[in-house]
């Protein structure tokens, strides 16, 4: 017999009989160094599965959901620090509560619940405080949801899930909650704010849903800032391709989430919102996410002029591209820290495409198109929406303002004329009728 090493590793060449003679020691010592080897790692491994599992690595959508082996532990010395145990646990799960009950706020509340549900790092109810409104039938909307679990005015026919709790009272709504969901009319927020001055915990950490800006004497000011300057709590954002039907029957959607500073909030919401059919995506920047889910309104009112005097898939596709392009300029003149990668998530590009075929703006400028103008878009959006609010007309006047103080008109052709025709001061044919301003912001 003799010993062969090739590669690294030692072979016995057996010889023809099979029968081989002993090995020299070091031979030997070369040949046992490896069986040690992975008789510690088997030991190691068992060492480790002794030791409660703690995952570092964040996946992009979901929190993984431990096993009942998991989650078992030794038994305690006695019932009473069983209990104690089970309060600590529940005092660091997140409570949600949703401000808003319109058909966003519904499914928002919807896929929020289901998450709650499934991930031990958050308490099972989900608060959402609903404006109060009596329906047809006399029942009070907020009697209506906790009794058959849907939204019988704005989502009809889904179940918003058991652990979905609707409360007419604003504060009592907010009052134990740490993560704050806004998703009502931008419109409406300033006084939600104001109600909500030291109502809300310390600790708390907000995220705006909401499309659209207020513009002040000093100038626009988004709606995640109104939140956090109004209440003294951080505020992300989440924007994206994202109607609201759609996702409510579980089709697939994607949507991007906007952060600051703290990347681990942006992965608590992504974990919070996140299921197999609504894909979240965070990115740190928040102004530009923002700015993407109000402008392209705008750019959705244009489009249903288009569609309203039917001028044809070419003629929208032009003003979703010059659109798109004034959003990007807008943003970057307003913020400098605005990212032009943030215009390729879905916020950016996919939401201008998915609201110019089918959002709600589109539908109603479609119709005012139609009309020649002479119906104005309160009567429209009173008729076609059912209580629902129009975003791109108020914004469209919002842009108007800043463009106007700031000497931005001429640059900005799409805003202004949209703006223009809204108001009655143009034809809605006008849309196509502007030259299109060179910008050197690129």
């Amino acid at each position: 017999m003799k010993v062969i090493e090739n590669g690294g590793f030692i072979r016995r060449d057996e010889g023809v009989n099979g029968r081989g003679s002993v090995i020299s020691a070091p031979h030997a010592l070369s040949f046992f160094f490896p069986v040690l080897f992975l008789l510690l790692l088997d030991f190691l491994s068992y060492f480790l599965s002794r030791i409660p599992r703690i995952s570092l690595s964040m996946a992009p959508a979901f929190e993984q959901v431990p096993t009942d082996t998991e989650t078992q532990t030794e038994a305690p010395h006695n019932a009473s620090n069983t209990v104690n145990n089970d309060d600590a646990q529940a005092d660091h799960k997140s409570r949600v509560a949703v401000v808003g009950s319109g058909n966003w706020g519904s499914v928002a509340a919807k896929l929020i619940a289901s998450n709650t549900l499934k991930l031990n790092s958050f308490h099972d109810e989900v608060r959402m405080w609903v404006f109060e409104e009596t329906l047809q039938c006399g029942e009070k909307l907020t009697d209506v949801i906790n009794r058959t679990n849907e939204n019988a005015k704005y989502l009809p026919g889904i179940k918003l899930g058991k652990n979905v709790i609707a409360d007419p009272d604003l504060e009592n709504a907010v009052k134990d909650a740490n993560l704050l969901v806004f998703v009502t009319p931008h419109q409406f927020m300033e006084g939600i704010c104001k109600r909500l001055v030291g109502k809300v915990r310390e600790d708390a950490e907000a995220i705006s849903l909401i499309k659209g800006m207020e513009v002040k004497m000093e100038g626009p000011c988004m709606i995640s800032t109104l939140i956090s300057e109004q209440l003294g709590i951080n505020c992300s954002v989440l924007m994206g391709a994202n109607i609201a039907n759609e996702i409510a029957v579980e089709k697939f959607s994607e949507a991007t989430v906007g952060y600051r500073d703290k990347r681990e909030i942006a992965e608590q919401w992504v974990r919070l919102f996140s299921t197999p059919y609504f894909i979240v995506t965070p990115v740190q920047d928040v102004e530009g996410v923002e700015l993407c889910g109000t402008l392209k309104n705008i750019v959705a009112i244009a489009a249903g002029f288009v569609d309203g005097l039917d001028m044809g898939n070419n003629t929208k596709a032009a003003i979703m591209r010059i659109g798109l392009r004034e959003m990007i300029a807008f943003s970057k003149l307003l913020f400098s820290s605005v990212r032009d990668s943030t215009f390729f998530e879905s916020c950016g590009v996919a939401d201008v495409i998915t609201t110019c075929l089918g959002g709600r703006n589109r539908k109603v400028a479609e119709a005012f198109a139609k009309n020649g103008g002479r119906r104005s878009f309160d009567e429209l959006e009173a008729e076609m929406l059912q209580g629902q609010k129009l975003q791109g007309v108020s914004t469209a006047r919002e842009v108007y303002e800043v463009l106007s103080h700031r000497g931005w008109l001429e640059l900005f052709p799409l805003f202004a004329t949209v703006h223009e025709i809204c108001v009655g001061h143009l034809a809605p044919s006008a849309v196509v009728e502007h030259s299109e301003t060179k910008l050197s912001l690129f």
